[in-house]
């Protein structure tokens, strides 16, 4: 078994000494952050996370949203809170909020030990548990054959000894899913599942973030740090948004998946890895290779087997499954009441176009178990939006209306437009800054203009 990945966040310079010394030799991946920001950024990036331990140097507040985001990112995620209060109302506290264990400062190493243990991320299943672990691919629901298709090509995929797979489509298909859904029927199914955004890292950052460092390597490197590819040994690294890579960062990726070698900055030796690279991107890469904006080597090197998830206008039968596995989850989680929609409800959203895919329709769905208080969705509970336009379809075209008589500002139209972008686009800024057709980087500075 890969050793367990824990997250240390604390701003105690004998933390991380502290929990190592607990740890008693055992093998574990660390990371250690000081801010709340850069913990909750791993959180997200990282799959295989297996315990968290959160100290409130920060205060009680950011503990408080460290621990909340843990419980909503990873289900069961174990976390130990570090207090800097003794007393027993703010261990019960944080036990309620889901804490798997409170330790009041001054923590000792055997404090630390037994509240590990507690956890059992040490423990190794038994080899039975692990072939039963339900197979990735199911938790895909689709009807529409040719879902089914690219699931039965995925599982096929799965098995070869392919190190690279291009995942291409729309934002919100489910391209992540079927990575991991690669990684769990394949032979490196054992190793960690390291996912990373390329759009969502800094460029400046994107190589260390990559290929790791060396303390000291520049500015503000006060310890080593492993990169991704060096995390996602013997398992597999999911390179999301590929195509927003910058040139400098393509051609340093291209040498690593030629030779199987990082070189971390700072360091002079480089370090061999071996790990399976899937890739996804919504751009229309030999488009970009066209522009300039990607390289063609790199293409061919990622390109090694294609699979292309349709969006959900072109199987309009998913729908109906997808939303009836939202709404399972809503009842069994939050206790929603419906049960199903009718058939005129489900005619409207079969004649969406969807340009957020399944996170839009995952988006409708939650904002619907909160409005709705039916058991049957009807069309009435549907957002305007949806029904607006298929009454335009119906109707053959669009009424023309002067947006005067709306009796908003220019501003307060540029809110609106925004908001029901980030909507439609279920929040992913490069794809609403498409369908706005303005940059990503104006449209980040609109939304903080108007808080969104």
């Amino acid at each position: 078994m890969h050793p367990p990945i824990l997250l240390l966040i604390s701003t105690d310079p004998h933390a991380r000494p502290l929990l190592e010394q607990a740890l008693d030799h055992r093998r574990a991946t660390i990371f250690h952050v000081e801010t709340t920001e850069e913990g909750l950024r791993i959180l997200k990036d990282q799959a295989d996370l297996a315990l968290v331990l959160c100290d409130e140097s920060h205060g009680r507040i950011a503990s408080q949203v460290v621990l909340s985001q843990a419980k909503h990112i990873v289900h069961n995620l174990p976390v130990i809170i570090l207090g800097t209060d003794g007393s027993a109302k703010a261990a019960v506290e944080a036990l309620h909020r889901g804490a798997t264990d409170y330790l009041a400062q001054p923590v000792t190493a055997k404090d630390l030990q037994t509240a590990i243990q507690k956890t059992h991320v040490f423990e190794t299943p038994e080899p039975q548990a692990l072939a039963e672990r339900p197979f990735a691919f199911d938790q895909i629901i689709s009807r529409s054959p040719q879902m089914e298709l690219l699931k039965h090509l995925a599982a096929e995929v799965a098995q070869t000894d392919a190190t690279t797979v291009l995942i291409t489509g729309e934002s919100g298909t489910g391209k992540e899913l079927f990575a991991q859904g690669i990684h769990a029927a394949g032979p490196r199914s054992k190793g960690p599942f390291v996912a990373l955004n390329c759009a969502g890292i800094p460029e400046h950052l994107l190589e260390s973030e990559l290929f790791g460092h060396q303390r000291g390597a520049f500015t503000d490197a006060k310890q080593a740090k492993p990169g991704r590819f060096q995390l996602a040994e013997g398992g597999t690294l999911f390179l999301d948004e590929i195509g927003e890579m910058s040139p400098s960062a393509q051609a340093k990726l291209l040498r690593v998946l030629e030779h199987h070698q990082v070189d971390p900055l700072g360091d002079t030796h480089s370090i061999h890895v071996n790990i399976r690279v899937i890739a996804a991107t919504n751009e229309d890469l030999p488009a970009q290779i066209k522009a300039g904006r990607f390289r063609l080597d790199l293409y061919y090197r990622l390109n090694v087997y294609q699979l292309r998830i349709p969006p959900l206008r072109e199987r309009p039968e998913d729908i109906e499954p997808i939303l009836t596995s939202f709404l399972e989850v809503a009842r069994r989680d939050h206790g929603c009441r419906i049960k199903g929609i009718t058939p005129a409800a489900l005619t409207i959203l079969q004649g969406h176009d969807w340009p957020g895919n399944v996170r839009e329709l995952y988006n409708v769905v939650e904002g619907l178990t909160i409005t709705c208080k039916d058991e049957l969705i009807q069309p009435a509970h549907l957002p305007a939006s949806l029904r607006d336009a298929q009454s335009a379809g119906s109707n053959g075209e669009i009424e023309k209306t002067s947006l005067l008589a709306f009796g908003l500002s220019v501003q307060e139209m540029e809110k609106r437009l925004l908001t029901e972008a980030l909507q439609r686009t279920g929040g992913n800024i490069s794809e609403a800054s498409r369908l706005l057709k303005i940059t990503r980087n104006t449209l980040r500075y609109r939304m903080a203009k108007y808080q969104l």
